[in-house]
């Protein structure tokens, strides 16, 4: 489970170093693509690949389900970290994530999710009010 949020930096070559308490999880290989609210997931690739099986379920007479799926593949890329535990973030995803040096990399259960520090500031600023006010489930019997 991907837990926690850190500030690393982009290199002016596109890299990011993960977080040292993501790398063994991420050792094996993983998939980067777009996420919503304009940020980046990143997944282990064993479980990339078990979504996209699971995905292939869905009708293709469908046509949101194609959309979106069209979306979120299109932008997919295979990795393995590096030694020193950088990827490369291609720059059609740094274009759609707005990424630039300051970056956030959050975990987010099953996944890790990269932003542009600024946008995740203002995300986290605008959705912590309505966390805390929160009074009902918003996940039937777990929260």
């Amino acid at each position: 489970m991907f837990l926690g949020t850190y500030e690393p930096k982009l290199d002016e070559k596109g890299r990011l170093i993960l977080p040292a308490k993501y790398r063994d999880q991420l050792a094996g290989g993983l998939v980067i693509t777009r996420g919503q609210e304009h940020c980046l997931y990143v997944f282990p690739a064993e479980d990339f690949m078990q979504m996209q099986e699971e995905a292939r379920r869905a009708p293709l007479s469908n046509k949101e389900a194609r959309n979106y799926l069209r979306v979120f593949l299109s932008g997919a890329v295979d990795q393995e970290p590096d030694r020193q535990g950088r990827i490369s973030i291609p720059a059609n995803l740094r274009t759609y994530a707005g990424l630039e040096r300051d970056l956030a990399v959050i975990g987010a259960g099953n996944r890790v999710e990269i932003w542009n520090l600024e946008s995740w500031n203002d995300f986290l600023e605008e959705q912590e009010a309505a966390f805390a006010d929160r009074d009902d489930e918003i996940i039937p019997g777990v929260l």
